[in-house]
């Protein structure tokens, strides 16, 4: 061998040496080869004995001439690029077969499981590119046309789950063997009723033997391309998405006369409200924050002269993750200038009865019933109340209760005490055994925990003294059956909480709401809601601003006070706007909430358009320094400028497909499964391995240092 060709050899088993070397380096940890970090089951061996091949295979010489041969990877991927077009698709043979059912044709696709009724005849499903559709393919040799002969061995040599581009007669399947008989009228045709006489096939790449791939296999996160390729729960999802997407789009561009403005993705940080991504520069001590919303983009926009403006924005929030949340989410935003907040709640009612009507076949009332805050935490405990839940809402019931009852239930003095009356459709015995298995639950310790005081729960039952309900006393007893027409089992709750205005999203009656609810229907003794039952409605008159909370960050003034939904949410009334100078606690902002069973579905506002409004709230009331107030510099200079009045709201996009999705599957739909990449309860994409650590280079480069 040559020096040159000797060169040549040690260069490439170098090459190839690194490879198998980093590879190790990836699927070893604390020396143990760990399953669920070998690349599709791929082992150490396999991968060692692949790059010795490569070795050998890109080393081969002709002589001494130093010309390599060519891999076969390399030889096949030559094929791979010749690849026929399709004059046909799988879906559109579905749809037009009735027009010319016998042609020769050319479909790509997957290939499913293949069935060998002799050496020479073969059955195997082709589904869809997008898996959507399936027809038969019948491979047999028993024709004229010589080229067909080797077709079936072809066919073999391809494993099922392979793309493939082929080629074939779409014919009828002949009558008999367990086929039905072609009807005389076209339209009584079925595509189940035709099938693709095999002559050639070519597979587009080969599908590797260590991937298990079954109509019962389930893939994990990590290889979510599996999972989008094999759930048709996810992959449905998907689809759902698209289509309404487009459907918006075309109801707020056309129908409504919305203008689509895309806003930046690398903004500043600004107190807004919540933790943001940063984004550092190579500019020494600069850096970029990702938007929480486009808020304050589409407000410059209304001073832009922009009348109507929406977009699918993409934000970014670094908040704790809960199974409804995900660090990064898509809103559908929508803001109106000369408008009212009305003007708004209309259009979105219009865009959600649209959705409702094409995607669900639900029709929702013209108008949505509205709830103020106040009311949703009375009733409901809850500023995200779902209706459809068969629990009477929460009543005052302190000034019917004995003194001495009231104190077994609370500390506190001078309590509001609440009752819930729960309609169990199951024996008294049944509801104390439910009852006790539900306050023992770990999920529920938290509401024996109250620093209020615990729930008392009694039963309603007719053959005892007083219906059991001795504690209350004849009158209150008298008053809640004329009140509540109660029946034997039935459960009542009483919870005593401070007396003091409503604040948050929920009080721990309206949690315990929630929780019995699930708990009893789990069990069959109440009846689930329908999967296509849907309650709207918007809560509106919240508080303009709230105590702070330690674990929001907020708009980090020193007021004690943070703005409930935005810093940019103007007062309701001019009477609001004068207890901005005597009580803003007592303020209530022009703030409406669109919720749907129970899940806030979007949030807006009519804003402050005015500079130096905008300027006072930050300054006097929530006691914003001057430093923090810069950050919104931006804002003011385009408010000052003759902003109009104007109001919007931001849908949160994936919770609404989520929603649509479970009403059409009747299946619960997550926020994951409506993502075609979403983030682990950790923060995680547990495919592409990020967040990715940072290495000294890149540290170096963006003038950054890591702390102990």
């Amino acid at each position: 061998m040559s020096t040159r060709a000797c060169h040549n050899v040690r260069s490439s088993y170098v090459e190839i040496s690194n490879l198998v070397r980093s590879y190790k380096k990836r699927v070893f940890k604390d020396g143990v080869l760990r399953q669920s970090h070998i690349l599709h089951g791929c082992s150490l061996q396999r991968a060692q004995q692949s790059s010795r091949s490569l070795v050998q295979s890109a080393c081969l010489r002709q002589g001494n001439t130093g010309v390599r041969s060519s891999p076969l990877f390399i030889e096949k991927f030559k094929k791979f690029l010749n690849i026929p077009k399709a004059d046909n698709t799988v879906w559109n043979l579905s749809q037009g077969y009735r027009k010319s059912p016998e042609r020769e044709i050319v479909l790509h696709g997957y290939l499913g499981s293949r069935s060998d009724l002799s050496k020479k005849l073969s059955f195997v499903t082709l589904f869809s590119m997008d898996y959507e559709k399936r027809i038969q393919i019948v491979a047999t040799p028993n024709r004229s046309n010589e080229e067909d002969h080797g077709v079936n061995e072809k066919l073999k040599s391809i494993k099922a789950n392979t793309p493939v581009a082929l080629r074939g007669f779409f014919k009828p399947k002949p009558e008999g063997q367990g086929n039905r008989q072609l009807p005389s009228e076209r339209s009584a045709w079925r595509l189940d009723d035709f099938e693709v006489e095999l002559r050639d096939i070519q597979s587009l790449n080969d599908f590797p033997s260590d991937i298990v791939m079954t109509p019962d296999s389930e893939f994990s996160a990590e290889q979510r391309h599996l999972q989008i390729r094999t759930n048709k729960h996810i992959s449905g999802a998907l689809t759902l998405r698209s289509s309404i997407a487009h459907l918006c789009r075309k109801t707020l561009h056309s129908g409504l006369g919305f203008k689509e403005v895309e806003t930046p993705l690398l903004f500043k940080s600004t107190s807004e409200g919540a933790r943001e991504f940063i984004v550092p520069t190579r500019r020494k001590g600069l850096a970029y924050a990702l938007p929480q919303s486009p808020q304050q983009f589409k407000q410059i926009l209304m001073a832009s002269g922009i009348r109507k403006y929406y977009q699918f924005a993409r934000c970014f929030r670094d908040e704790d993750l809960r199974a409804d949340r995900q660090p990064e989410f898509t809103q559908l935003d929508i803001e109106k200038s000369f408008a009212k907040a009305d003007e708004v709640i209309k259009a979105v009612e219009v865009l959600i009865r649209t959705i409702w009507k094409s995607m669900l076949k639900v029709k929702l009332p013209k108008c949505f019933p509205r709830m103020t805050y106040t009311e949703a935490m009375s009733r409901y405990g809850s500023d995200k109340p779902d209706l459809r839940i068969s629990i009477q809402p929460i009543s005052r019931i302190e000034h019917l209760l004995p003194a001495d009852l009231i104190s077994k239930i609370t500390s506190r003095a001078n309590p509001i005490v609440e009752v819930l009356m729960v309609p169990a459709e199951a024996s008294s015995e049944a509801i104390r055994r439910f009852i006790d298995s539900f306050l023992d639950s770990p999920d529920n310790k938290r509401f024996l925990e109250n620093p209020c005081g615990g729930p008392g729960i009694f039963i309603y039952d007719s053959s005892k003294p007083l219906q059991g309900l001795s504690a209350f006393g004849f009158e209150a007893v008298e008053e809640l059956e004329r009140r509540f027409e109660l029946k034997d089992g039935y459960i009542i709750i009483l919870q005593a909480r401070e007396n003091t205005p409503l604040s948050g999203g929920s009080t721990p009656l309206g949690d315990m709401r929630i929780a019995i609810h699930k708990a009893l229907v789990s069990l069959l003794y109440l009846q689930p809601p329908d999967w296509k039952d849907f309650k709207p409605v918007w809560i509106t008159d919240f508080p303009l601003f709230s105590p702070s909370n330690s674990s929001e960050p907020g708009q980090g003034g020193n007021a004690g006070l943070a703005s409930t939904h935005h810093p940019f949410t103007s007062p309701k009334t001019a009477e609001d706007v004068d207890l901005l100078l005597t009580d803003p606690t007592q303020v209530t902002g022009d703030h409406y909430d669109l919720v749907i069973n129970g899940e806030e579905i979007g949030g807006g506002s009519q804003r402050i358009h005015n500079a130096e409004m905008q300027e006072f709230v930050m300054r006097d009331i929530l006691k914003m320094d001057d430093e923090r107030i810069a950050e919104f510099s931006h804002l003011l200079v385009a408010l000052r400028s003759g902003c109009p009045p104007h109001a919007g709201i931001a849908l949160g996009f994936d919770r609404l497909v989520a929603m649509v999705h479970a009403g059409r599957t009747e299946r619960k739909t997550t926020l994951r499964d409506v993502i075609a990449f979403p983030k682990s309860g950790k923060g995680d994409d547990l495919m592409v391995k990020s967040p990715g650590r940072m290495t000294e280079n890149v540290l170096e480069t963006y003038h950054l240092k890591l702390r102990e």
